[in-house]
């Protein structure tokens, strides 16, 4: 976590000046439409993983000293991400127009999806190499690309924003995947000689069964996710304004520093620590002690962050974004069930409790659509942020309620 929060430092100071950046030169609407083309950006390259990622963590972490293994294991990986990128990749081509006109409601900026296609395997790779990289606990090499990667995307974002507009800043969000791809590159070869890309597609038939668990949960996460944020952007432009996107987008982005943060820190330390435990009662002692450190440490950073809220808005965005004032006590505490119930939801995630992942998934996602489209015609925007309170509030007690013997049966 230490490691970590050099790299999320800098992230976060970062991105209070792009988000200044954005709010200055391109205002609500411009931080709405960056908002929605970035959804896409992260939907497509979950899409395009199938959440194989996180299988890779998985298989990689049980065969760390055989390195022939883990090389054929890395080709397989690698074969099937260039063949899955690239099939999406063309899709993303044929359907550019309608695309554009979905996410931007425009057809102008089809080139952009269609330059992002073009790039999309080069992204997928770099899921591969960081996925590679987490297996093996080279948390300094991460925080090293982590931290280049950052200032890179934060120089190139800035030039692109000021000298073109809007344009410029959808183009910084494919610059920046693409800086990505080369700073994690040098890296991992230089680490991982022995690797070889060649293209393999032998894998044992215990890897697949693990392949499969992980990828069906990730892929209703990736598809879920963005979609939903998409959806409920429309919802608020087609009932509101751009502008009224715009205040969501940026209450979005304030919030994604600070869950950053403690994100990337739970992936980089927790799951892999999950992954390594056998017992329900191991489980129990490191729910303890996230309970006991972790969450209230962000409850310190959430009451920070509300009462000095004007400040930040004032910092990180414009006037014309003073509305986010008002609706940060229903997104921090949103944010706080989400962190209380991370420390479950990774267990679901490493001992691949499928039924309870898709449940939790479904029933988050649809409520926090249905409620948003029900609340927004008489709450506004508020209704939104109410919206995304309620769904963690019924995520966390969906997680209380799958592992109440644990939790409340005595010696378990």
């Amino acid at each position: 976590m230490s490691l970590n929060s050099i790299s999320m430092m800098t992230s976060f100071v970062f991105g209070i000046f792009t988000s200044k950046i954005i709010s200055v030169f391109l205002g609500t609407s411009g931080m709405a439409l960056i908002g929605s083309f970035r959804n896409f950006a992260n939907f497509s390259k979950s899409t395009a993983t199938l959440g194989l990622n996180n299988s890779v963590i998985k298989i990689m972490v049980e065969h760390k000293e055989n390195q022939k293994e883990l090389s054929l294991i890395f080709q397989t990986f690698f074969s099937i991400f260039i063949v899955i990128s690239v099939l999406f990749s063309a899709l993303l081509m044929f359907f550019s127009i309608d695309i554009s006109n979905y996410l931007f409601f425009s057809d102008a900026y089809s080139n952009y999806i269609k330059l992002f296609a073009v790039f999309l395997p080069f992204m997928i790779v770099t899921v591969l190499f960081s996925s590679v990289l987490n297996s093996f606990e080279r948390y300094k090499r991460i925080v090293k690309i982590q931290i280049a990667s950052s200032v890179f995307v934060f120089v190139t974002s800035i030039l692109l924003i000021y000298y073109i507009g809007l344009s410029g800043g959808i183009l910084s969000v494919i610059l920046g995947e693409i800086i990505l791809f080369f700073v994690t590159y040098l890296y991992f070869r230089k680490q991982f000689d022995f690797i070889n890309y060649g293209i393999n597609f032998n894998l044992e038939k215990a890897h697949l069964k693990t392949i499969f668990s992980f990828s069906q949960m990730a892929f209703i996460s990736a598809v879920l996710i963005p979609l939903s944020l998409i959806i409920i952007r429309n919802f608020i432009v087609k009932n509101y304004s751009i502008q009224e996107a715009g205040v969501w987008d940026a209450l979005n982005r304030i919030s994604s520093f600070y869950m950053m943060f403690f994100g990337s820190g739970l992936s980089l330390y927790y799951m892999p620590k999950l992954a390594s435990i056998e017992t329900d009662i191991e489980f129990k002692e490191e729910l303890k002690a996230y309970y006991k450190t972790l969450v209230p440490l962000f409850l310190v950073v959430i009451l920070l962050i509300y009462f000095f809220r004007t400040f930040i808005v004032k910092l990180a965005l414009t006037d014309e974004f003073i509305e986010v004032n008002d609706l940060m006590i229903w997104q921090v505490l949103g944010d706080l069930l989400k962190i209380m119930s991370l420390a479950f939801g990774f267990q679901i995630l490493v001992k691949t409790m499928l039924v309870r992942y898709f449940i939790i998934e479904i029933v988050f996602n649809l409520v926090y659509v249905l409620l948003a489209w029900y609340l927004l015609p008489t709450q506004s925007v508020e209704g939104v942020v109410q919206a995304y309170f309620i769904a963690n509030l019924c995520s966390f007690c969906l997680m209380l309620f799958f592992f109440r013997k644990l939790l409340f049966v005595p010696n378990c």
